[in-house]
Parts: C-alpha cells; sequence; structure tokens
C-alpha cells in the first residue's frame, strides 16, 4: 500500500515512573494499567473521537483529526485518572504524561510516522505525571474554545528535531477554585537544593531516548526520596534538555 500524508492531531501519553512501578509490583501495576486503559482511556479517547495507532508497555499513541478533541481528550483522561488515585498510596499511583502536537503525519501499512508523532512524543517527555504539554500549534488552535489555561515555556530544543518548538504548559481552570489565592512565589527550603540535569544519548540511536530519560528519571525518584535533600521536579530539569550545558 502506498504512503499518504494528512494533517492530524498526535496525543502521545505514558506512564510517569513505569520502571520503579513494576519493579515494585509487576503484577499489581499491569492489573492496574490494564483496568485504566479498559475501564478509563479507551472510552474517554473513542468519546473524543480519537484512533489508538499504537501501543507500547507503558503508552499510547492516538491520532484526532482536530486539536479541540485531542485536548479535550487529554484533560478528560488525567481529570479521571486523578479521581481514580485518590484513595491510592502516592507510590503505587499510575500518572500518565501527555505530550500533543499537530503536524504532517505519514500512514504506511497502518502505522502512522512523522513529524507530528516525533514531536509529540518529545513534549510527552516534557510533561509532568498528570501534565499536559503542547505545542504552539495546539495553543493557538485551542485558544478561546476550551476552558483552559495555559504557561508559555518557551522554545524547547528537542531530542532529533531540526527546530526549537514554541512549548506550553496546560492548566485546567475549571478544576480550581476562583477564589483560591496565588501565590508570587514558592517558599525556599531550608535544605541543600539537588537537581539531576537530563542526560545525553551518545549512542547515535533514536530509540534509546526514552531509556535515556527514564535513567534521569528513575535516579531523580529514587533521590527525592532523601528527606535531607530538597529535589528539583523532572520537568524543570528537562527545560534544559537539549542545551550546551547538558
Amino acid at each position: 500500500m502506498a504512503a499518504t500524508r494528512r494533517l492530524a492531531a498526535i496525543l502521545a501519553a505514558d506512564v510517569a515512573g513505569y520502571s520503579r512501578l513494576i519493579g515494585a509490583d509487576e503484577e499489581g501495576t499491569l492489573d492496574r494499567l490494564k483496568s485504566i486503559r479498559v475501564e478509563l482511556l479507551d472510552p474517554i479517547i473513542a468519546e473524543h473521537r480519537g484512533r489508538i495507532f499504537k501501543t507500547t508497555g507503558d503508552g499510547l499513541l492516538v491520532e484526532f483529526s482536530s486539536v479541540v478533541d485531542a485536548l479535550r481528550c487529554a484533560t478528560a483522561i488525567q481529570n479521571a485518572v486523578a479521581e481514580g488515585n485518590a484513595g491510592v498510596a502516592i507510590e503505587k499511583r499510575i500518572e500518565f504524561r501527555v505530550g500533543i502536537h499537530q503536524g504532517d503525519i505519514v500512514v504506511e501499512d497502518g502505522d502512522i510516522f512523522g513529524d507530528g508523532v516525533n514531536v509529540a512524543a518529545r513534549l510527552e517527555a516534557l510533561a509532568e505525571p498528570g501534565g499536559i504539554c503542547v505545542s504552539a500549534r495546539v495553543q493557538e488552535g485551542a485558544a478561546g474554545r476550551l476552558d483552559l489555561s495555559s504557561d508559555d515555556l518557551g522554545e524547547q530544543s528537542l531530542k532529533n528535531i531540526a527546530r526549537p518548538v514554541p512549548v506550553y504548559r496546560v492548566r485546567d481552570l475549571a478544576s480550581k477554585s476562583p477564589s483560591a489565592p496565588v501565590s508570587s512565589a514558592l517558599p525556599l527550603p531550608d535544605k541543600p537544593s539537588l537537581v539531576v540535569l537530563p542526560f545525553q544519548n551518545m549512542t547515535g540511536d533514536a530509540e534509546q531516548e526514552y531509556f535515556v530519560d527514564g535513567m534521569v528519571e528513575e535516579i531523580t525518584t529514587a533521590i527525592a526520596r532523601l528527606p535531607w535533600l530538597f529535589v528539583i521536579a523532572r520537568y524543570s530539569a528537562f527545560t534544559y534538555k537539549g542545551s550546551r550545558s547538558t
């Protein structure tokens, strides 16, 4: 079958700390992940007219014809998963990171490749557990059409992407009390601070990028358990990914 091209919104999602969860309780994690997929992800994706075209052990890629549908789906998933985690111990919670980009895709033999997929996957790696990061194209396409707000994270250099990509972190205004006070600055911790900067993939193999990022996440998670250290969040550290300093 000849390859075809089209414009699409791609949602990439994976489980934050998957290796840690599997290491602690493989059978339980897989059972809970299967339940989340059947009871939450599949119905929500279908409701928002998405099509799952690839799954991995800890994630999935979904195609949408509209950035609005993709973003609505992402926020619905994150809200539903957060509600389901309410009674679950923090160390056992399954949380997703989501990235969304609208771009050119190539469809061949039932699989999808191209800019839309590659950028969405890199944006997902920038998102916090339970969070959503989108490109400027998605932000502009959904502006004024959804009850959402976003933080401008500026242009980010994404691995194996030729040009910097303007990135936004999505915030759900509907989930926040309008009367809640907004703090202008976070209090400084009264203990040493540490950050684990992103590692550089020296293999030249793009497929190893997830492994490299996973190592950083696992190290950050392990060090964060030390009560005498304040560890900078993985998301904040990954804003430096691709810079000369790393």
